[in-house]
């Protein structure tokens, strides 16, 4: 099972969330005649003495929804994860500004999180 985002999900993510909220890394994998490829490592990316990129676990993509307020239901069966974020727009000017609902389906809980999270930037809502 997915426990942490993959190499491009993490690069995606490390374009506009704070790097602090990350609580793995991915570092080089050095061969001889230069960095074949990455591997995860479970030092938190702030602690890490070596250039690498940063990586989230579930744990972290959850938590970081948390600080910002939005607090995801998440669904399970047996084929995909469905997570469901309800959000009322201020900008809207109206006595009553209508709530409005984001949902994805993925196929583990990492990735959802991760389209959520995507999602949530495209709106411009993180």
């Amino acid at each position: 099972m997915k426990s942490y985002t993959n190499l491009e999900q993490s690069k995606k993510l490390a374009e506009f969330l704070p790097l602090e909220s990350a609580d793995m890394s991915y570092r080089p994998y050095r061969e001889e005649g230069g960095i074949s490829d990455y591997q995860a490592d479970l030092c938190p990316y702030k602690f890490a003495s070596w250039i690498g990129i940063p990586c989230w676990s579930l744990a972290a993509l959850l938590n970081y929804l948390r600080e910002i307020d939005y607090f995801p239901e998440i669904n399970v069966d047996e084929f995909e994860v469905t997570m469901l974020i309800n959000y009322y727009n201020e900008d809207e000017a109206r006595p009553l500004a209508p709530v409005h609902n984001i949902k994805i389906k993925a196929e583990s809980f990492i990735d959802a999180c991760y389209e959520m999270i995507i999602t949530l930037n495209e709106l411009k809502l993180l």
